[in-house]
């Protein structure tokens, strides 16, 4: 909801009388309409419309005159949001006319050219290909009921919420870098390639997926293309080039497998490379790998042994009152001993 109060038809008075009186009647046909009408709307307080617009004319002479000219500018500007010449667009519109120079003012005639442009994109929408609602919402359940179990929301999270426990166990046993997974960790790689991708711990796993079938090359192609299209811009010339040199030229050490019409159009970019110039090949890397190794490592032993060992954190045992803290030892602060405590000898007959 808005909080912006619309101008008071006073204020705007007052500053068309202002004006008026500084240009001696010089103003715009619109701003003159705007004058009588509210001379005739508000004529019981005109006086005090008057007398307020020759004070701020007398206090605008005190001031310097870049104070003037820059208050001038900020009222001006003021006005023309707030009330916007005909055929401006109001800024303060809401609604779908907002966004239409003409709606209200000006109606502007359709000709039969229109008309013909509309049946012909309504006649391509009709001949478009739509997915059934049906179809739809069982992908959605579909969905839903797949990656329900790994929403902390939904589900929860084990060992416990570090939000609510204070133990950051949770984050310790996900973190980028664990040594060994859990086991929802691994279950999410299965479900689609992208997910395998974003996870650094599964991204490392494929790796030694592909290493054994001798065709790491791909996945560091890959990778090595997200680093230029991520990286600076100062880097991107070096960064094509040292790709090019590993990966695309002719008797390269780890040479990649590429179409011909893929590396005709890499090879016209690398002309005036940029970030971008390695999308293609990229792109056709990727869904070889999505097509062909991806689903070759979910039913190899490696992830099935990944799966078999993956920790599965049991869930810590919740308190009689959760909402009572643990207390917490440590010593109290120097300054709040009495003084005849602290200035007692440390090897005293106190506990050792």
């Amino acid at each position: 909801m808005s909080t912006l109060w619309p101008a008071a038809e006073l204020d705007y008075a007052i500053y068309l009388a202002k004006k008026n009186i500084r240009k001696r009647g010089g103003l715009f046909d619109h701003e003159k309409e705007h004058y009588d009408q509210l001379h005739r709307k508000i004529s019981h307080t005109w006086d005090l419309v008057v007398m307020q617009a020759r004070e701020q004319l007398w206090a605008a002479k005190q001031r310097r005159k870049g104070d003037r000219l820059v208050i001038a500018c900020q009222e001006q500007t003021y006005w023309l949001v707030n009330r916007p010449p005909p055929g401006v667009p109001s800024v303060l519109e809401q609604g779908p006319e907002r966004n239409s120079c003409t709606a209200g003012r000006v109606q502007m005639t359709k000709t039969v050219d229109f008309y013909r442009r509309e049946v012909e994109c309504l006649r391509k929408a009709l001949g478009r290909a739509r997915v059934k609602s049906s179809v739809c919402l069982e992908a959605y359940l579909k969905f839903s009921s797949q990656r329900g179990p790994h929403d902390p929301i939904m589900s929860g999270c084990l060992p416990s919420n570090p939000w609510v426990t204070d133990n950051d166990t949770y984050w310790a046993m996900n973190a980028p870098s664990a040594a060994v997974p859990t086991r929802l960790r691994v279950e999410q790689w299965a479900f689609s390639f992208r997910e395998l991708l974003e996870d650094p711990v599964g991204r490392a796993h494929f790796m030694d997926f592909l290493r054994k079938e001798f065709s790491a090359e791909n996945l560091s192609f890959w990778e090595a293309c997200e680093e230029l299209r991520h990286g600076g811009q100062a880097q991107v010339p070096a960064l094509v080039d040292a790709v090019y040199q590993q990966f695309l030229a002719p008797g390269a050490a780890r040479w990649v497998n590429i179409d011909s019409r893929t590396m005709e159009r890499t090879l016209v970019g690398l002309g005036r490379p940029h970030r971008h110039v390695l999308d293609d090949a990229q792109l056709h890397i990727y869904m070889l790998m999505k097509k062909d190794s991806y689903p070759r490592f979910l039913k190899s032993d490696l992830y099935k042994d990944l799966l078999a060992e993956a920790v599965v954190p049991p869930e810590t045992k919740r308190r009689v009152f959760p909402f009572m803290r643990k207390p917490r030892h440590s010593s109290p602060s120097p300054a709040l001993l009495p003084a005849s405590a602290s200035r007692e000898p440390s090897g005293g007959d106190g506990e050792a």
